[in-house]
């Protein structure tokens, strides 16, 4: 006797049903996700090639350091001159719409998991499945919900660059010092203080990890979401592989590899003291050191 049990079955019937009862909410989720990519894509856009280079360059002097902002401010410019500048700054709005999606939802969930060991039991086996699950599926369903374009892509990688953020938000929270919770309850933080002022700081560079971690995992989908009509970089990557022309798809992987290692560098940079220290000139800060000086300089008077 053979048993025929279909999982696959239930999951088309799943997605049928909220086709049919969800439709007008999918339609919201997805204009919202659109007007936030495309504010931003705009916004990137509206740079000159040669402003948006000098602020990443300036940004890499003062994070850190002077030999890595003349890397990025040549390798920005071969992406020039490869003419794959559109294609980048579409594949740049993407991961950073993506990305900051998920650490709305994926800093909140890392605090719930470190908060309640039966909030983490449940959450940890779904984040299993989404990091162990062939990227290329995620494609399915958001192309049946939301059709074709950017949206659907920044949504599949939404799900699969997530588990980072959520796991490294709860692994740096759980780790921090007991003596350090214990000092700021002493001194009457509350719940809210305790957590903003205290074990996030101190958590913060485990949390900043995960922040990389997603960049580089959201970079990485963006280029096979271009499947479904994502755009940018992957599609040039996609093209080259159609076509079988190497130096195409050379170049697009290429500008690939030029913006992980930018994005991967500048983000590490961010949980650790700046390379460059910038002087903040407040007038308060100026008159105390003008004090300061002329007490140093001022002859000691003694009693005769």
């Amino acid at each position: 006797m053979e048993y025929d049990f279909s999982i696959g079955a239930a999951a088309s019937a799943a997605v049928e049903y909220t086709l049919d009862n969800f439709s007008p909410m999918l339609d919201v989720i997805a204009d919202v996700i659109g007007y936030f990519a495309g504010g931003i894509k705009n916004g990137l856009s509206w740079l000159p090639p040669w402003a948006f280079i000098s602020i990443i360059a300036l940004f890499a002097l003062w994070r850190i350091g002077w030999k890595f902002a003349v890397l990025c401010g040549a390798a920005l410019l071969l992406i020039v001159g490869m003419g794959l500048w559109k294609e980048t700054i579409e594949t740049l709005s993407l991961v950073v719409a993506a990305t900051a999606i998920a650490i709305m939802i994926g800093i909140p969930l890392g605090i719930l998991m470190a908060r309640s060991s039966i909030t983490g039991a449940g959450i940890r086996p779904l984040l299993d499945l989404m990091q162990t699950m062939p990227a290329f599926v995620y494609l399915i369903p958001a192309a049946m919900f939301f059709g074709l374009g950017a949206v659907p892509g920044i949504i599949a990688t939404v799900i699969f660059s997530m588990p980072p953020v959520v796991r490294l938000t709860a692994l740096g929270l759980s780790q921090v010092n007991r003596e350090f919770v214990e000092a700021g309850l002493a001194f009457g933080c509350t719940d809210r203080q305790l957590l903003l002022k205290v074990q996030f700081p101190l958590a913060l560079p485990s949390i900043m990890a995960g922040v990389n971690q997603t960049i580089m995992l959201g970079l990485s989908m963006v280029v096979i979401a271009s499947m479904i009509g994502a755009g940018g970089l992957g599609n040039t990557v996609l093209t080259g592989i159609q076509r079988l022309d190497v130096g195409l798809g050379f170049e697009g992987g290429l500008a690939v590899v030029i913006l992980a290692v930018i994005l991967d560098r500048l983000t590490q940079s961010l949980s650790r003291p700046a390379s460059l220290k910038i002087a903040v000139f407040a007038p308060g800060r100026i008159r105390a050191r003008q004090d300061a000086a002329q007490l140093e300089t001022a002859p000691i008077k003694t009693g005769a």
